[in-house]
């Protein structure tokens, strides 16, 4: 008795017929592939392969001959009899692929470079776009108070300023202590403890409080804005939006541009105190200056532009953030990932942003002599 399911005869012409016998699966397909192996039949051979007393395959039977076949030339196979196996064979033939098959195409670096400026033109082209319809509809509100949904936009105010205010608070603080602790290290060499006032206050307020807070709202509130109209867009809520003949630029976009608007520079305000206070603090426990003295000293010596400066600067860090995570929620697509992804982007996308227009108005700010 054979110890395997084939059959093999050498016909004339330089041609070998392999007959397939009893039933081929993964119990019996390892010894039929030692057995086949062992066979040595020449590959350029014409071979022609009956499937006539094949009673049963799997899978892996179709998967093996496939490749096996594979190793002959196409104008030297022949198959004969494959009647109801022909369907789910040439299924299998049409999707088989070779192990060596490159998965990932090779590309060049200078692809790359060109499809991602290209992407970066045309995500620009969209976003300026989308910016321009935001302006329209912000100039129309304006004349038209009506239109202005201030529920909604009381309603961001607490979720993007309100509860912010102990994360801001606590950062804040800590960046003051930190700023002040350093300061007070190298003033005190050279017996100009004093000086540490206009050190903390103009360094809070012109920079780092300003941009300390709209990182922190950048990472909550541009989020959260990529999200929430991602999902309604997922569940097309958008649309039957705009098939009642509501516009979602003053019903999504609007109110939470207004409320960044109003709010950041109230929590940069905010952040200027905390900062300011966590300086006092370093500078009455390390240098010896009282709070009065702090404070007398604040007003005096700082000028009253630098916290202007900051609080101005945070009104466009507001503006920048509502659009971005406005502008990435509209580009959610059907799928739940897009959420994550679009959310990330939005973010990183934010934070640049912020840090860009604090360096632009740096810049400016001091050639002009301000």
């Amino acid at each position: 008795m054979k110890d395997y399911d084939f059959e093999i005869k050498e016909l004339d012409d330089n041609t070998t017929e392999l007959i397939l016998l009893n039933t081929w699966n993964k119990k019996t397909l390892n010894k039929n592939i030692q057995a086949l192996n062992k066979t040595n039949i020449q590959k350029n051979s014409k071979l022609i392969v009956n499937f006539q007393n094949l009673k049963e395959w799997d899978n892996s039977a179709i998967i093996y001959l496939i490749s096996f076949f594979k190793t002959f030339e196409e104008q030297n196979l022949i198959l004969k009899n494959l009647d109801s196996f022909e369907e789910i064979y040439r299924f299998y033939e049409k999707h088989y692929q070779d192990n060596d098959v490159e998965i990932k195409e090779q590309k060049s670096i200078i692809e790359d470079i060109g499809k991602k400026t290209y992407e970066l033109y045309l995500t620009g082209i969209d976003f300026i776009n989308f910016m321009g319809k935001v302006f329209y509809y912000f100039v129309y509100s304006l004349f038209n108070p009506s239109k202005i949904r201030f529920k909604a936009m009381f309603k961001y105010i607490d979720t993007s300023a309100v509860n912010a205010l102990f994360i801001v608070g606590v950062t804040s603080f800590l960046v003051g202590v930190v700023i002040a602790y350093q300061g007070a290290v190298q003033l005190e060499k050279f017996g100009a403890n004093i000086f540490i006032v206009e050190m903390i206050c103009i360094t809070m307020f012109r920079e780092i409080a300003p941009l300390v807070t709209a990182i922190v709202i950048a990472g909550r509130s541009s989020s959260s804005y990529t999200a929430e109209i991602g999902a309604m867009k997922i569940t097309d809520e958008i649309d039957a939006m705009r098939t009642m003949d509501f516009e979602p630029m003053t019903f999504l976009v609007l109110p939470r541009i207004f409320a960044l608007l109003i709010s950041l520079p109230l929590l940069v305000f905010f952040a200027d105190m905390i900062g300011i206070f966590g300086g006092m603090v370093i500078a009455f426990t390390d240098l010896d200056i009282t709070f009065v003295q702090f404070i007398n000293r604040m007003g005096q010596e700082v000028p009253l532009k630098h916290l202007l400066i900051g609080v101005g600067k945070s009104v466009f860090f507001g503006i920048a953030i509502a659009l971005i995570g406005c502008y990435r929620g509209f580009q959610v697509q059907n799928n739940t990932t897009s959420i994550g992804k679009y959310t990330t982007i939005s973010v990183v996308n934010a934070i640049f942003v912020v840090i860009a227009l604090n360096a632009i108005f740096s810049v400016i700010l001091t050639q002009i002599g301000i």
